[in-house]
Protein backbone atom coordinates (compact mmCIF):
# COMPACT_ATOMS: atom_id res chain seq x y z
CA UNK A 1 0.00 0.00 0.00
CA UNK A 2 1.29 3.41 -0.85
CA UNK A 3 1.55 5.67 2.30
CA UNK A 4 2.57 8.77 0.26
CA UNK A 5 0.81 12.03 1.18
CA UNK A 6 0.87 14.54 -1.73
CA UNK A 7 -1.20 17.70 -2.46
CA UNK A 8 -3.25 15.44 -4.75
CA UNK A 9 -4.92 13.76 -1.08
CA UNK A 10 -5.59 17.12 0.28
CA UNK A 11 -7.73 18.13 -3.12
CA UNK A 12 -9.35 15.11 -2.90
CA UNK A 13 -10.58 15.64 0.53
CA UNK A 14 -8.35 13.16 1.95
CA UNK A 15 -7.62 12.76 5.90
CA UNK A 16 -3.94 12.21 6.74
CA UNK A 17 -3.62 10.01 9.58
CA UNK A 18 -1.23 8.54 11.99
CA UNK A 19 -2.21 4.62 12.74
CA UNK A 20 -1.31 3.16 15.96
CA UNK A 21 -1.74 0.46 17.67
CA UNK A 22 -3.03 -1.02 20.97
CA UNK A 23 -3.69 -4.60 21.26
CA UNK A 24 -4.93 -5.77 18.49
CA UNK A 25 -6.91 -3.14 16.98
CA UNK A 26 -5.71 0.34 14.85
CA UNK A 27 -6.46 3.41 15.32
CA UNK A 28 -5.91 6.78 13.56
CA UNK A 29 -5.19 10.41 14.62
CA UNK A 30 -5.25 13.33 12.18
CA UNK A 31 -1.68 13.54 11.79
CA UNK A 32 -1.54 17.56 12.34
CA UNK A 33 -2.03 16.50 15.82
CA UNK A 34 1.81 14.83 16.41
CA UNK A 35 4.85 16.71 17.38
CA UNK A 36 6.94 13.90 17.22
CA UNK A 37 7.19 10.24 18.51
CA UNK A 38 9.58 9.03 21.54
CA UNK A 39 10.29 5.71 23.26
CA UNK A 40 9.02 5.44 26.57
CA UNK A 41 11.41 6.48 29.48
CA UNK A 42 12.00 9.10 32.05
CA UNK A 43 8.51 9.53 33.20
CA UNK A 44 7.39 11.15 36.52
CA UNK A 45 4.58 10.21 38.25
CA UNK A 46 2.06 11.75 39.99
CA UNK A 47 0.93 10.88 43.23
CA UNK A 48 -3.27 10.89 43.69
CA UNK A 49 -3.28 10.68 39.45
CA UNK A 50 -5.59 9.11 37.68
CA UNK A 51 -4.55 5.28 36.90
CA UNK A 52 -4.17 5.94 33.01
CA UNK A 53 -2.52 9.45 33.58
CA UNK A 54 1.25 7.53 33.92
CA UNK A 55 2.89 11.07 34.98
CA UNK A 56 5.11 13.66 33.43
CA UNK A 57 8.17 13.43 31.16
CA UNK A 58 10.49 16.93 30.90
CA UNK A 59 10.59 17.72 26.59
CA UNK A 60 13.12 20.56 25.67
CA UNK A 61 11.46 22.97 28.99
CA UNK A 62 8.00 21.67 29.02
CA UNK A 63 6.49 19.37 31.45
CA UNK A 64 4.12 16.95 29.53
CA UNK A 65 1.39 14.86 30.41
CA UNK A 66 1.80 11.55 29.60
CA UNK A 67 -1.74 9.25 29.22
CA UNK A 68 -1.19 5.38 28.67
CA UNK A 69 -4.19 4.89 26.10
CA UNK A 70 -3.98 1.55 26.81
CA UNK A 71 -5.01 2.02 30.00
CA UNK A 72 -7.82 4.25 29.31
CA UNK A 73 -9.62 2.17 26.62
CA UNK A 74 -9.30 -1.05 29.60
CA UNK A 75 -6.68 -3.03 28.03
CA UNK A 76 -4.83 -5.57 30.11
CA UNK A 77 -1.72 -4.72 32.41
CA UNK A 78 0.76 -3.48 29.38
CA UNK A 79 3.94 -3.84 29.68
CA UNK A 80 6.65 -0.94 29.01
CA UNK A 81 10.31 -2.19 26.92
CA UNK A 82 11.76 -0.46 24.50
CA UNK A 83 8.94 -1.06 21.55
CA UNK A 84 6.32 0.81 23.78
CA UNK A 85 5.63 4.38 22.00
CA UNK A 86 5.29 7.49 23.47
CA UNK A 87 3.74 10.14 20.90
CA UNK A 88 3.71 13.80 21.32
CA UNK A 89 0.62 15.58 20.45
CA UNK A 90 -0.18 19.67 20.29
CA UNK A 91 -4.04 19.48 21.18
CA UNK A 92 -4.89 22.96 21.44
CA UNK A 93 -1.28 24.85 21.91
CA UNK A 94 -0.92 22.22 24.70
CA UNK A 95 1.24 19.90 24.51
CA UNK A 96 0.42 16.11 25.72
CA UNK A 97 1.57 12.41 25.32
CA UNK A 98 0.08 9.03 24.75
CA UNK A 99 1.48 5.88 24.94
CA UNK A 100 0.80 2.89 22.68
CA UNK A 101 1.97 -0.40 21.55
CA UNK A 102 2.99 0.59 18.33
CA UNK A 103 2.83 3.41 15.14
CA UNK A 104 1.49 1.37 12.17
CA UNK A 105 2.27 3.68 9.33
CA UNK A 106 0.65 6.89 7.96
CA UNK A 107 -2.14 7.02 5.90
CA UNK A 108 -4.17 9.12 3.55
CA UNK A 109 -8.50 8.11 4.33
CA UNK A 110 -10.62 8.94 1.55
CA UNK A 111 -13.81 10.18 2.13
CA UNK A 112 -15.25 7.20 0.51
CA UNK A 113 -13.53 4.44 3.53
CA UNK A 114 -14.77 6.75 6.35
CA UNK A 115 -18.34 5.01 7.98
CA UNK A 116 -20.15 6.51 10.77
CA UNK A 117 -18.85 5.70 14.14
CA UNK A 118 -21.40 3.39 16.01
CA UNK A 119 -23.57 5.15 18.77
CA UNK A 120 -21.74 4.04 22.09
CA UNK A 121 -23.23 5.93 24.44
CA UNK A 122 -21.29 7.44 27.47
CA UNK A 123 -17.77 7.69 26.69
CA UNK A 124 -17.99 6.88 23.09
CA UNK A 125 -18.52 10.10 22.20
CA UNK A 126 -14.32 9.90 20.85
CA UNK A 127 -14.62 8.07 18.37
CA UNK A 128 -15.12 9.95 15.10
CA UNK A 129 -15.39 7.21 12.08
CA UNK A 130 -15.03 3.91 11.54
CA UNK A 131 -12.35 3.92 8.24
CA UNK A 132 -11.50 0.43 5.58
CA UNK A 133 -8.46 0.31 3.95
CA UNK A 134 -7.73 -2.77 2.08
CA UNK A 135 -8.62 -5.55 4.78
CA UNK A 136 -8.11 -3.32 7.67
CA UNK A 137 -10.31 -1.75 9.99
CA UNK A 138 -9.26 1.73 11.73
CA UNK A 139 -11.34 3.38 14.39
CA UNK A 140 -10.51 7.27 13.99
CA UNK A 141 -10.12 8.72 17.51
CA UNK A 142 -10.97 12.65 17.93
CA UNK A 143 -7.93 13.04 20.35
CA UNK A 144 -9.13 16.80 21.83
CA UNK A 145 -12.73 15.05 23.02
CA UNK A 146 -10.94 12.16 24.58
CA UNK A 147 -8.39 13.60 26.55
CA UNK A 148 -9.94 16.83 27.43
CA UNK A 149 -9.11 15.95 31.14
CA UNK A 150 -5.74 16.37 30.54
CA UNK A 151 -5.25 19.21 28.37
CA UNK A 152 -7.55 22.04 29.89
CA UNK A 153 -6.24 25.91 30.35
CA UNK A 154 -7.38 25.47 33.97
CA UNK A 155 -4.14 25.94 35.87
CA UNK A 156 -3.01 23.81 39.01
CA UNK A 157 -3.50 25.47 42.35
CA UNK A 158 -0.21 25.51 43.85
CA UNK A 159 0.11 25.21 47.48
CA UNK A 160 0.33 27.97 49.68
Amino acid sequence: MDTTITTQDAAAGRRTTLVFGLGREEYAIDIALVQELRGYGNVTRLANAPHCLKGVLHLRGAIVPLVDLRIRFGHAAPGYDASTVVVILNLDGRTLGIVVDRVADVVALAPDQLHPAPRLGGEGGHVLAVATVDERMLILIDMARLLSEFHTDTPLPLAA
